[in-house]
């Protein structure tokens, strides 16, 4: 992400909990090569490709949106009309000289790539205290400030105190950007289909960059619920954008909160209600979101999540058309790629995303000196596939046992 008044600290290394398993739970790059995967829309998607298609979904839109984030839609229009390929491009105000080859993906990836390491070394959920050995371990010491936050490097240095994990997130000041919500895919895809561990885990692991409770966490809840949701047999757009109103952000009235996160999500599904295409979308949210002057003002999870949804939704989840629509919508484009194009391809998978893309972003990952996991697309989704069905494994072991007893 670019370093300047309008783009974001995302502060998210994100991770999942140990919190016990519930046994109900059981150059540039043109768009032109069409995927070998399973055709979109053709047949039921493999629960496998539905990992694949989250994290290629979310790689690839990263780095896309990565090119123009902070620019509006208007000059995104005027550059390249509609954009839908990768570029190579500077980051961090151009105070250093790397040119990311196209197809780099940016921070909020690299953030996504220690939990997946985690949760992969740990074949598992992971909690707090996993992720925060992630970093200390496996956090390349480059990073900070080149494909990463400057910021990174102050947090890895709190990582290494005694300061408990679940602590850290009380010195962040923004509470409410982005930066769980753009980075939390894999903890809802090894609680694949169990939605209320996906929300107690990010709830949990976002306190490395969040305060207990805070709207960061909270619209974090509404990403790894939809994934969750996405990721279950026989799942649906209508089945996802229900599960979302059915667990975030209820009502509670020891607190008299009111569910504004579910009210912006709907007002914002009934502004676009109409909208067949990005373009037309993208003028309607003008009058919903504008902010501007203030640090990070493009970044705030509430617009980038509640745009993601209604992205889902117009595309109806296929995964290549919500890429195109996140990354020309103008704003926090890398973002909110990340997260419609996420949730798409965890309902979808990857079969509508050409796959030179697929290849162009494994080749900038293998060429990037300062990436903390060199994985291609496939070695990751595998990764966290493997690990979610040795979870699977562990718990019909522990069901098993405990039933004769």
């Amino acid at each position: 992400m670019k370093r300047n008044d309008n783009s974001i600290a995302r502060r998210s290394f994100l991770k999942g909990t140990l919190a016990a398993a519930t046994l109900a739970s059981a150059p540039s790059v043109l768009a032109s090569e069409k995927s070998t995967n399973e055709k979109q829309g053709t047949g039921p998607v493999s629960l496998r490709e539905k990992f694949f298609g989250c994290i290629a979904g979310c790689h690839i839109g990263s780095a896309m949106g990565a090119a123009v984030e902070g620019w509006s839609w208007e000059r995104i229009e005027r550059q390249y009309g509609t954009l839908d390929k990768l570029l190579a491009y500077h980051h961090y105000g151009n105070r250093n000289n790397w040119m990311r080859e196209p197809g780099t993906t940016e921070d909020g990836i690299e953030r996504q790539k220690l939990m997946i390491t985690a949760i992969i070394g740990k074949q598992d959920r992971i909690n707090a205290e996993d992720l925060r050995r992630a970093w200390v371990d496996h956090m390349n010491p480059n990073a900070a400030g080149l494909v990463s936050e400057p910021f990174e490097g102050a947090l890895l240095a709190m990582a290494r105190t005694h300061i408990p994990a679940a602590d850290i997130g009380n010195y962040c000041d923004y509470s409410g950007l982005v930066s769980l919500s753009r980075s939390c895919h894999p903890i809802g895809l090894i609680n694949a289909g169990d939605i209320q561990g996906a929300i107690e885990d990010v709830r949990e692991i976002g306190q490395l960059y969040n305060t207990a409770n805070s709207r960061g966490i909270l619209w974090a809840e509404v990403v790894v619920t939809a994934i969750a949701a996405a990721t279950k047999p026989g799942a649906t757009v209508d089945s996802v954008l229900g599960a979302i109103f059915d667990n975030c952000d209820k009502v509670d009235m020891r607190f008299i909160r009111r569910a504004v996160i579910r009210g912006e999500i709907k007002r914002a599904l009934k502004l676009t209600a109409d909208c067949k295409d990005f373009r037309r979308m993208r003028k309607k949210f003008d009058t919903m979101y504008s902010g501007s002057g203030i640090p990070y003002s493009h970044s705030y999870a509430n617009e980038i999540v509640t745009k993601a949804v209604c992205i889902f939704k117009m595309t109806n989840a296929n995964t290549w058309e919500a890429m195109k629509a996140g990354v020309n919508m103008g704003r926090d484009t890398d973002c909110l790629a990340a997260v419609a194009t996420g949730i798409s391809g965890a309902l979808s998978g990857a079969a509508s995303i050409p796959n030179a893309l697929i290849k162009q972003t494994d080749y900038a990952t293998s060429v990037n000196p300062h990436t903390n996991s060199q994985r291609t697309l496939r070695e990751t989704s595998d990764g966290l596939y493997n690990a979610f069905k040795a979870r699977l494994a562990k718990m019909k072991a522990f069901a098993e046992e405990m039933g004769a007893a």
